[in-house]
């Protein structure tokens, strides 16, 4: 049997996944959730949307007949992760997750480590701040409870509502991002204070090292637990694990 893939995207390994799949000639799918307006072009097949909880991702599975999954998905996706798993688990689908080391403190770096949003909410509850908040569309509205700092929003669509925050100012712009790039645009806000998840990976990191530069310091959200799986960490070894899982490729 020929590999049909799935490929749970939303990172710039997925893209890079999707890439080397193309360029090997095998058969697949990006799954991208629909948070963002105007995905980037890709050199397969694209689905948007959810499936529907696990049972729905399981349906998928068998009327799409796909032989294996991989979970590449932004690391604060746990919901759909912890879906994968499951769906794959009872559809006998082989999956893997291609992730990210996430990013550890270096010399300089001045973090404030909280568990989750709730705790960077908590940790703004100071005295009004210039801040620049990197968490996403999906989360501001959880930051209303301080509405005394001044916010800097930096989102890859436009916002299609009223903001949550009564004094933010949004920069429309999509990574990966240059350090120089944000160390400027840093100063040019008067930043203070960086709130940001823990993605890992190079794409975001621009951020950090700005932030390290400007001695300014950074409210670091950790990641969810993941779900047990199988984790890879580069595109070469998912590309291994398809050729001798589940098909007839090199077995």
């Amino acid at each position: 049997m020929q590999p049909n893939l799935l490929i749970l995207a939303g990172t710039t390994e997925a893209t890079a996944l999707a890439r080397a799949v193309a360029d090997r000639r095998l058969q697949g799918t990006l799954s991208f959730a629909g948070r963002v307006a105007r995905p980037m072009r890709q050199p397969l097949p694209q689905r948007v949307g959810g499936f529907g909880g696990v049972a729905g991702l399981a349906a998928y599975l068998h009327a799409a007949r796909i032989t294996h999954v991989i979970d590449a998905t932004h690391p604060f996706a746990a919901q759909m992760s912890r879906n994968a798993v499951a769906a794959c688990a009872g559809a006998g689908v082989p999956l893997v997750a291609l992730t990210r080391p996430p990013w550890a403190p270096q010399q300089g770096d001045d973090w404030i480590w909280v568990p989750d949003i709730g705790g960077a909410v908590a940790a703004l509850d100071r005295p009004r701040t210039r801040v620049m908040l990197a968490v996403g569309r999906m989360h501001l509205a959880e930051f209303a409870p301080n509405p005394q700092h001044a916010y800097l929003l930096r989102l890859i669509d436009p916002p299609d509502a009223a903001l949550p925050l009564p004094e933010a100012e949004v920069v429309v712009d999509r990574g990966p991002f240059d350090a120089a790039a944000d160390r400027a645009l840093m100063v040019r806000h008067g930043i203070q204070l960086i709130v940001s998840k823990n993605a890992g990976g190079t794409g975001a990191y621009a951020k950090i090292t700005a932030a390290r530069a400007l001695g300014l310091p950074v409210v670091m959200i950790d990641r969810p637990e993941p779900p047990d799986r199988a984790e890879l960490h580069h595109v070469p070894a998912v590309l291994d694990w398809i050729a001798h899982t589940g098909t007839d490729l090199g077995v």
